[in-house]
């Protein structure tokens, strides 16, 4: 694995963290085991050709071949046969997921109008951390004229942290904008 972002995270992120949580053993320092992407075009009215758009979009945004996510129970008022396709999915590990993180932390969030950091509140308990991004437009390698459809989906990143605080500090490390730590950020280079 060559990556900037992986040797960052080898370099500096780990003594960070050890020394913040005062870690006795490299194995209990947590790390990023998977990120998930996720869609669903469930709700479009025709699904068949949204579902091939969100699967054209996110194989392009991650580099990976998605998997068709299906319902798991009809529903008539939303119009779903058990075992439709609704959606898709891709799992990143190693190289891609890193790789992947680094556009998404240092390329597309920024990118977002009025940006002003992601909510620290998403974290589920077990160390997980899932964001939503409402537009794929903020990733540079989509091209703005070939947008059929707007296609929001959820990043989930997946870590081996056993606290949502451990979480926290190990995201933030990586570079990850919680909008409490830009608030702290601004009000320290503020007024001088």
């Amino acid at each position: 694995m060559n990556n900037e972002f992986y040797t960052d995270y080898k370099e500096r992120v780990i003594p960070a963290l050890q020394e913040q949580h005062g870690y006795k053993n490299v194995h209990q320092i947590p790390k990023v085991e998977k990120v998930v992407i996720n869609t669903s075009v469930g709700s479009q009215s025709d699904v068949k050709q949204a579902l091939e758009d969100a699967k054209a979009e996110l194989a392009l945004i991650s580099g990976q071949k998605p998997a068709e996510t299906r319902a798991k129970k009809s529903i008539a008022n939303f119009k779903l046969r058990q075992e439709q396709a609704i959606g898709a999915k891709v799992t990143l590990r190693g190289g891609h997921m890193y790789e992947f993180l680094e556009r998404l932390i240092k390329t597309a969030l920024p990118r977002i109008r009025d940006f002003r950091g992601v909510s620290p509140k998403a974290f589920d308990g077990h160390g997980n951390y899932t964001l939503g991004v409402p537009d794929q437009a903020i990733f540079p390698e989509v091209e703005l004229d070939k947008i059929k459809r707007n296609i929001g989906f959820d990043v989930t990143i997946v870590t081996t942290a056993r606290t949502n605080e451990e979480a926290k500090s190990l995201l933030s490390e990586m570079g990850m904008p919680f909008s409490d730590r830009v608030k702290k950020v601004a009000a320290t280079s503020g007024g001088a």
